[in-house]
C-alpha cells in the first residue's frame, strides 16, 4: 500500500534575478513523498507562478487529491492530471524514484555514474549592463563555450553592445551564443532586430515575440536570417493535435522543452518525436527547480543522447537548495557519486 504525502517549501534566491516574470527573491515549490515498505519515492512539482499554465487557486487541492488517489496507479493520474504539467511530472518522478535503488537515481547510466557529462548552456540573467557585462565574463572565465543571454530588460542597442563584445573577442567557433527574448520584441518590428542581432552569429532566438501570435511567429519563422525557437508557445498545448498543428502552422527551427511546463518525461517525449518528424531541434531546459527536480530533469536529458549544449540550471541560486552530487565543471553539469544527497524539509 503506498502512502502520499506533499510538503511546500520556498526556495530563496541569493542574490534577486531579474526574468520577463520581474525580480524574483524566492520560489515557492512542492514535493510529492511516496512511502511504500519502508522504501521512499521523491518527486518535485515545480510550479512557476506566472508561468505555468497550472497557476491556478485550487493548485494545492490537486496536490491533495493526488494523496487521495495514489492507489491509482500513475497511468490514471496522469491522464487526470492533463491541464496540471508540473504535478504530472512531479508525480513521474516520485513513482521512478520509488522504484529505483535509491530515491535519487531515477535513470542509471554512466551520467550517473559520474563517468559522463552534459554540456550546458552559461546563462546571462537580466540586469543593468554592467551586471550583465560581469556575468558573461564569469561564464567564460569558467569553461562555458555556450552562453544564453536574456535580452528585453535593457535598451536592444545595449543589449546588441554586449553580445558585440563577446563576439569581438570569440568567434562563433569559439563561443555560441543564443540569444532568449521571452516575448519582448513586438510583431512590427521583431524582424528588423533579428535581421541586427545574426550580424553578431547568434545561434538562435528563444521566443521573440508574445506566445499566441500563431501567424506573427510563422511569419517570423519564415522570414528570420536566425533560427528561432519556441519555448513559451508551447505551455498549454496538451492534445497530440493541438501540437502537431502548432508545429505544422508555425515550423519552428527549434523548440525549448521545459518538463515542468510541458508534462515531465511524458510530455517533453512527445514534442520531441512531433519535433523529430518535422525536421526541427531541441534541448531541454530546467526552469528553477531545486536540485531535486534539476537531478531529474538531467537524468533524463542525457538518456536522449543530445549532441547540443541543454538549458540545465546549476542548482547554485538558492540559499538553501539541496546538498546534491550535481556540480558544474568547464561548462558541463556532473553527478559525482561519490557525494551524498542531504534532502531534509
Amino acid at each position: 500500500m503506498i502512502k502520499a504525502t506533499y510538503k511546500k517549501y520556498l526556495l530563496n534566491f541569493k542574490n534577486p534575478s531579474g526574468t520577463s516574470r520581474g525580480i524574483l527573491k524566492t520560489k515557492e515549490t512542492w514535493f510529492f513523498i511516496l512511502e511504500e515498505n519502508g522504501k521512499l519515492g521523491i518527486g518535485e512539482t515545480g510550479l512557476f507562478r506566472g508561468l505555468s499554465i497550472d497557476d491556478v487557486y485550487n493548485y494545492e487541492n490537486k496536490l491533495m487529491w493526488v494523496c487521495a488517489n495514489i492507489s491509482r496507479g500513475l497511468d490514471f493520474l496522469l491522464k487526470e492530471l492533463c491541464n496540471f504539467p508540473s504535478i504530472q511530472f512531479g508525480i513521474e518522478q516520485a513513482f521512478l524514484s520509488l522504484r529505483s535503488e535509491t530515491p535519487f537515481e531515477l535513470f542509471p547510466s554512466l551520467f550517473t555514474e559520474g563517468k559522463k557529462v552534459i554540456p550546458i548552456n552559461g546563462l546571462v540573467w537580466m540586469g543593468d549592463k554592467e551586471f550583465m557585462k560581469n556575468q558573461i565574463k564569469d561564464k567564460i572565465e569558467t569553461g562555458f563555450s555556450c552562453i544564453k543571454m536574456k535580452i528585453g530588460a535593457i535598451d536592444f542597442e545595449a543589449e546588441i553592445e554586449l553580445l558585440r563584445t563577446i563576439r569581438n573577442e570569440f568567434s562563433s567557433q569559439e563561443i555560441e551564443l543564443r540569444a532568449d527574448a521571452n516575448g519582448a520584441f513586438n510583431p512590427k518590428n521583431a524582424l528588423e532586430k533579428l535581421k541586427k542581432l545574426s550580424e553578431l552569429e547568434i545561434h538562435s532566438i528563444e521566443q521573440p515575440i508574445m506566445q499566441g501570435q500563431v501567424q506573427e511567429m510563422a511569419t517570423l519563422c519564415l522570414k528570420s536570417p536566425l533560427p528561432i525557437a519556441l519555448d513559451e508557445e508551447l505551455i498549454g498545448v496538451f492534445s497530440l493535435q493541438e501540437k502537431k498543428k502548432l508545429l505544422a502552422t508555425i515550423n519552428p527551427q527549434y523548440i525549448i522543452l521545459k518538463p515542468s511546463l510541458v508534462g515531465g518525461f511524458q510530455g517533453s517525449t512527445e514534442w520531441i518525436q512531433l519535433a523529430q518528424q518535422n525536421n526541427c531541434g531541441w534541448w531541454i531546459t530546467s526552469a528553477l527547480e531545486s536540485n531535486i527536480g534539476l537531478n531529474a530533469i538531467a537524468q533524463f536529458t542525457h538518456t536522449l543522447n543530445s549532441s547540443l549544449p541543454q538549458g540545465l540550471g546549476t542548482g547554485g541560486l538558492f540559499s538553501n537548495n539541496f546538498v546534491s552530487p550535481l556540480a558544474i565543471k568547464n561548462g558541463t553539469l556532473k553527478y559525482h557519486p561519490e557525494k551524498s544527497w542531504k534532502f531534509n524539509i
